[in-house]
Order: C-alpha cells, then sequence, then structure tokens
C-alpha cells in the first residue's frame, strides 16, 4: 500500500463526500449553480451518486487498486463533465470550482499507476 496513495484518496473522499452534502441538503448555493447551468431539479438529488460513488470507491481503492484507479478516473471524467456545462452555459467563473476538483480527483488515479 502507498502512504501517498491513500492519503490522496482520504483527502478526495472527504471533498467528494462535502460536495455531495451541499446537494443533498439542497445548499442554496449549490442548488442555484446548479439551476444556471440548466439541472433540472429534480435531477439535483441524483448528481451526489456519483460523488458518494467515487469517494466509497476511491477509498476502497486503498485496499484493492484497480478500483481506486477506477474511481479516480470516473471522479475526474464527472469534473470534466461539470466544467463543460459551465463553459456550455459561458459561466467560465464557475468553471473553476469543478476544474480544482478535478486536479485533486486526478491525484489518486496518478498515484495508483505510479505505486502498482
Amino acid at each position: 500500500m502507498s502512504i501517498a496513495y491513500a492519503v490522496a484518496a482520504i483527502v478526495t473522499a472527504a471533498v467528494l463526500t462535502f460536495s455531495a452534502r451541499g446537494i443533498l441538503v439542497r445548499d442554496p448555493d449549490v442548488v442555484a449553480t446548479l439551476t444556471r447551468v440548466g439541472v433540472k431539479p429534480t435531477l439535483i438529488p441524483v448528481l451526489a451518486l456519483p460523488k458518494i460513488a467515487g469517494a466509497l470507491g476511491l477509498l476502497a481503492g486503498i485496499a484493492y487498486r484497480p478500483l481506486g484507479l477506477a474511481a479516480g478516473i470516473g471522479v475526474v471524467l464527472f469534473f470534466a463533465g461539470a466544467v463543460l456545462a459551465h463553459l456550455r452555459v459561458k459561466d467560465a467563473r464557475g468553471a473553476l470550482g469543478p476544474a480544482v476538483l478535478a486536479l485533486i480527483g486526478a491525484a489518486a488515479p496518478c498515484l495508483a499507476i505510479a505505486t502498482v
């Protein structure tokens, strides 16, 4: 087990959990942002599921690295999609948050590959 991967997975899982919480409790800022990029109100809670799955997959990847690698790639793709959603509605400023989360999420799969 790589300590670097474990730290990256735990930090990323914490960030994902915090982000999913904002969706699940319908934080007004989060709902406003998602509405601005065109997410229908009925689909907003659904966006918490990939974040929770990614967090669990990254943590499970501490014991079984291929699962952590797959989860990390999924996290990066999810947030890349979020960046594109912001750019589609000409919200470059709003794309910064998901871009940072994509970079944070990229640490785990990079370390998963580097420490096999």
